[in-house]
């Protein structure tokens, strides 16, 4: 059997299949896990130990060594996606009442504000330029629930005591030690990431009924488009700004597959969530599967337009090259 082929061929695939089977047994058997022992501690129960696992082995990827030049972008790029991210974030907050078409504050903000990474360096690695996969460093602190927990205490959205904001940092801190003192256990740790995703994702499915998945679709779908068209033009922009083509601004327009797991470590931090979250869950995972489609469409599109733009300069060099020759004879 092609299990695996087949999981891959869903965008986002490890993060959103192992997702939906942990939905299942929480709709149609939610006592199916509660045996205890090991076999409960891959149930719901044990999704802070698995986030905090994947927390560590992401620290352990941010490198501090980056040319300049990808550091400007990167954080360009980084500030540009956050920044526009927490904008319509606080506006569905102050001026829609925390909720527009359906769409919580928090779905917002998760959607919006994180890169799918492993999308990112692949489509860059074929279309960009070193560069332009290199722009990622920066953008990696985008990665899991600290940042939109900060942005939201900051903003007044949430009530998240320090030491929740400090345990939730920790992991990704002592990884990027690590992973800075010894690049050995950066390639090991970081290398197996993808491990930790499906385990992280069946667990975070087991606090979801698949009632919530039948009343978010569309909006996940709405959700999706909104995050590849406005991220997508803000990061292009900003880019192209900063001297740069504009394909890794196309490339970061998507919605990272793990963020699925921030509305729920957002609700675990800060009760006043626990509401929104599963429907917050399903609208971003939806976003997930919409961006993983388009992205790679839109950042083509700018390849294209990018490789044509050269060719027509090259064109003109090579004719002003010629008529300063003949001018010569």
């Amino acid at each position: 059997m092609k299990i695996m082929k087949a999981v891959l061929a869903v965008p986002g695939g490890m993060m959103v299949v192992p997702l939906f089977i942990g939905m299942l047994i929480n709709t149609f058997t939610p006592n199916l896990l509660k045996i205890g022992g090991f076999t409960e501690a891959l149930s719901k129960v044990g999704f802070p130990t698995i986030l905090g696992m994947y927390l560590f082995t992401v620290g352990t990827k941010l490198t501090l060594k980056a040319a300049p030049e990808m550091l400007k972008r990167g954080f360009g790029i980084l500030f540009a996606k956050v920044g526009i991210a927490t904008a319509l974030a606080l506006s569905v907050a102050h001026f829609f009442g925390g909720d527009i078409m359906g769409l919580s504050t928090l779905a917002v903000m998760v959607a919006m504000s994180d890169t799918n990474g492993g999308m990112f360096l692949a489509l860059t690695s074929v279309m960009g330029s070193k560069e332009d996969a290199g722009t990622y460093v920066p953008q990696s602190i985008e990665t899991g629930p600290f940042l939109t927990m900060l942005i939201f205490v900051g903003a007044g959205l949430a009530n998240i005591p320090w030491l929740t904001l400090v345990s939730v940092i920790a992991p990704i801190f002592v990884g990027a030690l690590l992973g800075n003192l010894d690049h050995e256990l950066r390639e090991f740790f970081g290398g197996h990431e993808p491990i930790i995703v499906p385990f992280m994702a069946f667990t975070l499915g087991q606090n979801i009924n698949l009632a919530s998945v039948l009343t978010a679709g569309v909006q996940g779908v709405v959700l999706g488009l909104s995050v590849l068209v406005i991220t997508g033009a803000i990061c292009i922009t900003v880019d192209k700004l900063l001297g740069g083509s504009g394909i890794a601004g196309a490339a970061a327009s998507s919605t990272a597959g793990n963020s699925a797991a921030v509305p729920n470590a957002v609700a675990m931090a800060d009760p006043t969530f626990a509401a929104v979250a599963p429907t917050a869950t399903v609208q971003v995972a939806a976003s997930v599967i919409v961006t993983a489609i388009c992205t790679p469409i839109l950042t083509a599109w700018m390849y294209r337009k990018v490789k044509k733009k050269f060719e027509n300069e090259k064109a003109v060099d090579k004719a002003l090259a010629k008529e300063a020759k003949d001018g010569t004879r």
